[in-house]
């Protein structure tokens, strides 16, 4: 006979069942942490394993990314360019003959309380004098004149004068009308060409992104198609034995994020290459122009965008594929 064992009071069996069956949260979130970090290295495993087509896939994307990541940074270094040539922008006022250089400096004050002027410089007319004896090559004459013929100018450097074309022809009317000014002088063509191409340069970013980022979803979901139909038979099973669409969609995903991270990547260092071998001689180029261009490179923040953006298409383009293959896919 079996003798009956009698349970302490006070002292309960340990609830082994609960976290075998159920869990708590803590539990459910290692294993939630665990199956993402197996699906993860695994998907980076297969891609290893098949090393040489990942590599052309990767090679493909990294291509296409580069192009469209390179022209904004050649628009970056041209909004560069623009932001050095906007100092030949400025507004010349040629102020009236019988304006002392004592109200000229008073205006010149006024000037600079107006929050739209960068920048104003007054040049005198000894000042005027000087430097045109010193650049027109007309020296000895200008020493013969008896009186200096040169006005009083003030040189008026606008804010953002490339970016607001209207407001910039409003500040020039309101100088025309100062009591002060005699002529008011700015080339508003340049300008206006100016505007244009960088507006142009700008759309032609966004279009080119958009069209290759496009590219980069349909050759990241034919990727995903292929990998799928190479493990039909495993998805089959899975189904068959009760997995759920986000358990089979997982590895997939991972595979479409490793592909678009590294291609991000790859695309980084093609940019950056191109970038050093055209440093030098651009460099050189704008010192014979006496101009302190600096080529630009990706920055930290636009680097982390770079890879976030291609890592996101990887795994969109993998869910796309995803979600309309694996409605196809029934166990038979």
């Amino acid at each position: 006979m079996m003798k009956h064992v009698k349970k302490k009071p006070g002292k309960q069996e340990p609830r082994w069942q609960t976290k075998i069956s159920g869990g708590n949260f803590v539990d459910k979130f290692h294993a939630y942490r665990n199956l993402h970090a197996h699906a993860l290295f695994s998907s980076l495993g297969r891609l290893v394993a098949s090393r040489f087509s990942s590599a052309m896939t990767i090679i493909v994307l990294a291509i296409a990314i580069s192009l469209a990541s390179g022209f904004y940074i050649l628009v970056a270094n041209l909004q560069q360019l623009a932001g050095n040539l906007e100092a030949s922008n400025q507004i010349s006022l040629f102020l009236k003959d019988e304006i002392s250089e004592a109200k000229a400096n008073k205006f010149a004050a006024s000037i600079r309380q107006n929050p739209d002027i960068q920048e104003v410089k007054l040049i005198t007319k000894e000042q005027a004098l000087e430097e045109f004896q010193l650049h027109s090559g007309f020296g000895e004459a200008v020493k013969a004149l008896e009186k200096n013929p040169l006005p009083i100018v003030i040189q008026v450097l606008p804010k953002n004068s490339l970016e607001n074309e209207q407001a910039l022809e409003v500040l020039v009317d309101d100088f025309k009308r100062s009591a002060e000014v005699d002529f008011a002088q700015m080339d508003m063509q340049w300008v206006k060409r100016l505007q244009s191409i960088m507006e142009v340069a700008r759309r032609g970013v966004i279009l080119l992104s958009l069209l290759l980022g496009a590219g980069v979803l349909f050759i990241t979901a034919n990727t995903i198609r292929l990998e799928l139909h190479t493990r039909r038979d495993e998805v089959v099973i899975a189904k068959l034995v009760g997995a759920t669409n986000g358990f089979i969609h997982r590895p997939f995903l991972y595979s479409g994020f490793w592909i678009g991270f590294f291609s991000g990547v790859t695309a980084w260092f093609i940019v950056t290459t191109i970038m050093l071998i055209l440093k030098q001689p651009v460099e050189k180029l704008s010192r014979l122009y006496d101009d302190a261009f600096h080529v630009l490179f990706f920055g930290f923040t636009e680097t982390l965008a770079l890879l976030f953006i291609s890592s996101v298409l990887g795994v969109v383009g993998s869910w796309i594929v995803l979600h309309f293959q694996l409605r196809q896919l029934k166990p038979e």
